[in-house]
């Protein structure tokens, strides 16, 4: 080649390598741009962390909410009107039932629970006799003539205390309970014999009336039979009444005449 030839050529190419070098200028400036418009870890945005994202889902679920508890809000409110309604409908207000305690009057039988059989019960049966007392004690309060009711031996050492341990732990409400009287003692040490009738099945002697001057003795055992007669065997040992009630007169029992 020779060298006439370079000077043309080198002028002919000057235009091209021009341009090229400004497209490769260009394009290194929109990188740089690119880059740096980019976040910098740290910088700008931080990573929303597992927390953040928890709340910002409980915060839209709360939103997109609104209108269902807004919903169950008025629903609550007409349910309360309606029940007020019916109460006052049905006469079974607050009032009302204030009423009916202040029409109560107290009788004066009273009916005692002899828990003196304590140590002769397993825990089984100790906690079927806590509830027979529980349904007596609900039943006595919600009676329009409620008897003087009396729970004895209750907790005394000398029978065991099962009854009242199992009281203290699985209901120790029993020590606010209103028209009641718990004693430990037994019944024997405050009231008087010739007042007492103990009422067992195993009395030839059917009760044919209630007599309001008597204190009636109910023994509070849950003994399966295992204990035949010996309520009975007591109140005679005693020189104690006894009677059983004429269940024979209103109820067809196929076994003994024995109510829980």
């Amino acid at each position: 080649m020779s060298s006439e030839m370079l000077p043309a050529m080198s002028s002919e190419m000057l235009p091209a390598f021009t341009e090229s070098s400004n497209v490769e200028r260009k394009q290194s400036l929109s990188e740089d741009q690119e880059k740096s418009q980019k976040p910098r870890l740290g910088e700008e945005f931080e990573p929303i962390s597992k927390r953040q994202m928890k709340k910002l889902i409980k915060q839209k679920q709360w939103e997109e909410q609104r209108e269902l508890r807004k919903q169950k809000r008025k629903e609550k409110r007409k349910r309360k009107q309606l029940e007020r309604q019916c109460q006052l409908e049905s006469n079974v207000d607050g009032n009302d039932r204030k009423r009916i305690r202040r029409d109560v009057v107290h009788s004066t039988l009273r009916l005692i629970i002899d828990c003196s059989f304590d140590s002769l019960m397993v825990l089984k049966d100790i906690k079927k006799l806590h509830k027979q007392i529980q349904r007596c004690y609900a039943e006595n309060r919600r009676a329009l003539h409620p008897v003087q009711f009396y729970l004895t031996s209750h907790g005394g050492t000398s029978h065991g205390g099962q009854l009242k341990k199992n009281m203290d732990e699985n209901d120790k409400g029993w020590v606010n309970w209103k028209d009641i009287h718990i004693k430990a003692e037994h019944y024997s040490e405050f009231i008087k014999k010739e007042d007492l009738i103990y009422l067992t099945s195993d009395s030839p002697n059917v009760l044919k009336e209630l007599d309001e001057s008597k204190a009636y003795v109910i023994g509070g055992l849950v003994d399966h039979n295992h204990h035949k007669g010996l309520t009975y065997k007591q109140a005679s040992d005693h020189g104690i009444d006894h009677a059983q009630l004429p269940l024979g007169n209103f109820v067809k029992m196929n076994s003994r005449k024995v109510l829980a």
